[in-house]
């Protein structure tokens, strides 16, 4: 019995299995992505995106890529896509927005922390960072410390202070050990400056 990997690869010649452990996934060039995502709403029937995220693979080679999880609902089955960015200095994908609207805001989040470009989609800007942040919080060469910006306004800002680090809010690096677990699900990293976390007074209040 055909798998859907076969199906589509007998329909297309430039899908190729991908290794998964859970369902099935398959790789498509971004330059098929939209022949292929027609393909596999209209005449498959996939009528969900679940999700989608971008990747920084930092590896020789294209580097940018994007994640996308498909479901069809009638017969309760997964897919999995994953499409390479053909450019590292500036990389661009096909938007999906106009075929599932669920795209919109996740091409939004992957724009704003990697830089990849959703090529028309309808409103892209960026969706937790402000406009005119120059940096992709998580590119591989982002530190974990954050980098010191200038926030777009002063009431923004903490107090009257209008630079913050911009990610994360205090107390990188993370480090996940800590000798007093030796479990990993106790383990979980924490940033070495934790005061952010502690109670404060609130406006008007004693301390």
């Amino acid at each position: 019995m055909d798998t859907l990997v076969d199906t589509l690869k007998a329909k297309f010649n430039f899908v190729t299995p991908r290794a998964s452990s859970d369902t099935e996934a398959v790789n498509v060039p971004a330059e098929n992505l939209l022949a292929f995502a027609h393909y596999l709403r209209d005449e498959l029937g996939y009528d969900m995106l679940l999700d989608l995220c971008g990747v920084d693979w930092d590896v020789a080679g294209l580097r940018f890529g994007v994640v996308y999880q498909f479901y069809h609902s009638g017969k309760k089955t997964y897919l999995r896509v994953a499409t390479l960015a053909p450019d590292n200095m500036a990389p661009a994908v096909p938007s999906l927005a106009a075929l599932w609207p669920s795209a919109d805001w996740h091409e939004r989040e992957a724009y704003d922390m990697f830089g990849i470009q959703f090529v028309g989609h309808p409103n892209l800007k960026r969706i937790l960072m402000w406009d005119g942040y120059e940096f992709y919080p998580l590119r591989k060469e982002f530190p974990l410390a954050g980098i010191e910006s200038e926030l777009p306004a002063a009431d923004t800002a903490e107090a009257t202070n209008a630079k913050v680090i911009a990610a994360p809010m205090m107390g990188g690096p993370f480090n996940a050990k800590n000798e007093e677990h030796h479990h990993m699900s106790s383990a979980e990293p924490r940033a070495g400056d934790q005061s952010w976390t502690e109670d404060k007074p609130k406006p008007g209040q004693k301390g």
